[in-house]
């Protein structure tokens, strides 16, 4: 009898030892399925995405087509000119192409997620790219800060300090409503987060104001001996 309850009870202790193995496995694949599981596609907002892209393309074509505004040499004439002039392109086209190899290149150098995206889901749906730096953001603060610089320089040392409204308008305030815009469309639309949309914008306002300035400084808003509204 003894030898009986022994082997019983040793027939119970191995049941119980292989049910709560069938447990252990059981509980083990599942959480390891759970985790392997990616994350959820983050939601963005398309209408946002056109909407701030075409706000930063407004803002840089603005500061491109507006004319050099100055006060002419009372000794020569008095009053205020505008012309146009076709070498604005060089800043312009420079702060395009950054904007272009930040795309191709800078944004995987960097590699910050963008709301929502992680390591498990980085190259799905949704996170197939990163969010800094945020090109429309960059190219919509570079170009206010182009416009800027040209602005400061053509009042201070162009126009011996006379401030013009239209250059005002155009060349500053109308580029800074467009940024803001931009950058609070590209959070809003959930598309990079704050410290990414605010940190392009402060990088691209840096590169466009020293873009800006040095332009100006080098080309003189006059067109020389041609007196003609558009210089070349």
């Amino acid at each position: 009898m003894l030898v009986k309850r022994i082997s019983a009870r040793r027939l119970i202790s191995n049941l119980l030892q292989a049910a709560a193995l069938v447990v252990l496995l059981c509980v083990s694949g599942a959480a390891s399925a759970q985790t392997s599981m990616p994350a959820p596609v983050p939601e963005r907002s398309a209408s946002w995405k056109s909407a701030t892209n075409i706000m930063a393309l407004s803002s840089a074509g603005l500061v491109m087509i507006m004319p050099r505004i100055f006060y002419s040499d009372p000794e020569v004439t008095a009053g205020w000119k505008a012309r146009w002039h076709v070498s604005v392109l060089a800043p312009t086209m420079t702060l395009a192409a950054i904007t272009l190899l930040n795309e191709v290149t800078l944004k995987n150098s960097f590699a910050s997620f963008r709301p929502g995206c992680s390591e498990e889901n980085q190259g799905l749906a949704g996170c197939d790219s990163y969010g800094m730096l945020s090109s429309p953001s960059f190219l919509a603060f570079s170009s206010f800060g182009q416009g800027t610089g040209i602005f400061l320089v053509d009042t201070f040392k162009w126009s011996g300090g006379r401030v013009n409204g239209g250059a005002l308008v155009g060349n500053v305030a109308a580029p800074l409503i467009l940024s803001v815009l931009t950058a609070v469309g590209r959070g809003s639309g959930n598309w990079e987060t704050g410290g990414q949309v605010w940190g392009s914008a402060a990088i691209g306002l840096g590169a466009g104001l020293g873009m800006g300035v040095m332009y100006a400084l080098l080309q003189r808003p006059e067109c020389g001996y041609s007196g003609g509204m558009i210089c070349w």
